[in-house]
């Protein structure tokens, strides 16, 4: 219950954020919302499958460029495109999984960079893509229909509206019969073999659906920078922060992705700001920073560290009125013996006499 009312309460916020904040406080709460958004898309193979991909930046990156490459060659409409680039994306996550899934542990995490970084060389070297210069996403037609505005304030209502589409996937997946396969998958694969289940079917349908949403989370970035290259949309650095994003947050929980995002959102603007030019680089040293304590101290992320707390704390409240319940007991258990002896001083002092 608590749970739910947390999420309402988030709503609500995020619904009146374009009304309390200024242009630059927008964009910070949309990188926010976008970064969010893949990072639940990842948590649905990351996190309830458990297999650590380090290579989603390439679904991403093909999201961004099938979007564009439709607008910018045929002019097909940009919400068209986004639908295209997300189903093309879980088609390549078909050879993308019968690659990888054959690996298991840190051989399938650095399989999938591999495969990331031959689709980056791909693009890089496509002149028909742009190649390592990039595309300009055009602006003569705006408006909704186009996906194409002059102010922050749809994007926003974009991002918010894409990341609750993406919560809404995961929170249906996490109560249906996929959410129970993928969970025994990543705790124990040789039982669920044993009780039947196509481990390798099920992966794959877990890296499709991630797939599917990383990638239109790529054409909305397409769409609000109106400019991708190789290397802002298909970086390896791009895939380790879907990663951390969820690792941060809570792997395997439905809002710990969104936690991780305004943690490190917060700390990439602040670097930028803070240090300037003279700090690039600084957020990643931060980033390690927090995976080796996330991994020593908190493997659970914050959510985790959250709920442990407030065991601890529930702990402690039972645990104090359970002693203030004893010592009330212990009071009224004198009080009565006191009344019992006082009452019956009187008698023995008329039988001595």
């Amino acid at each position: 219950m608590k749970n739910y009312a947390f999420a309402v309460a988030a709503l609500l916020v995020a619904l009146a954020v374009p009304a309390l904040t200024d242009a630059s406080h927008l964009n910070m709460a949309i990188l926010v919302l976008m970064a969010a958004q893949v990072g639940v898309a990842w948590n649905i193979v990351g996190g309830y499958a458990g297999q650590v991909s380090l290579g989603h930046a390439a679904f991403y990156g093909l999201g961004a460029y099938v979007s564009t490459l439709l607008l910018v060659k045929f002019g097909v409409n940009p919400w068209l495109g986004v639908l295209g680039g997300g189903l093309i994306a879980a088609l390549l996550s078909l050879a993308f999984g019968w690659s990888c899934f054959r690996l298991k542990g840190h051989y399938f995490a650095m399989a999938t960079i591999a495969v990331a970084e031959l689709v980056q060389i791909f693009f890089t070297e496509w002149d028909y893509g742009g190649a390592a210069v990039g595309l300009y996403v055009p602006m003569d037609k705006q408006g909704w229909l186009w996906m194409n505005f002059a102010t922050k304030p749809p994007y926003y209502w974009l991002a918010l509206g894409l990341l609750l589409l993406t919560l809404a996937a995961n929170w249906w997946i996490e109560r249906s019969y996929l959410g129970y396969y993928f969970r025994a998958i990543k705790d124990e694969p040789d039982a669920a073999r044993s009780v039947g289940i196509n481990i390798a079917r099920y992966k794959q349908i877990a890296l499709s659906v991630s797939a599917f949403f990383t990638a239109i989370g790529g054409s909305l970035y397409a769409q609000k920078e109106l400019y991708i290259d190789p290397n802002s949309v298909l970086s390896t650095a791009l895939s380790i922060k879907m990663a951390l994003v969820a690792i941060l947050g809570g792997v395997g929980t439905l809002f710990g992705p969104v936690v991780g995002a305004a943690v490190l959102t917060s700390i990439e603007e602040f670097t930028r700001i803070f240090f300037g030019g003279t700090g690039r680089g600084t957020d990643v040293i931060i980033y390690a920073g927090l995976i080796i304590v996330i991994a020593v101290f908190y493997p659970t992320g914050i959510i985790g560290w959250l709920r442990s707390f407030r065991e601890r704390r529930a702990a402690r409240a039972d645990a104090s009125r359970q002693t203030a319940a004893h010592a009330e007991a212990q009071a009224a258990a004198t009080t009565v013996t006191a009344v019992s002896h006082a009452a019956a001083a009187p008698s023995v002092k008329g039988e001595a006499a």
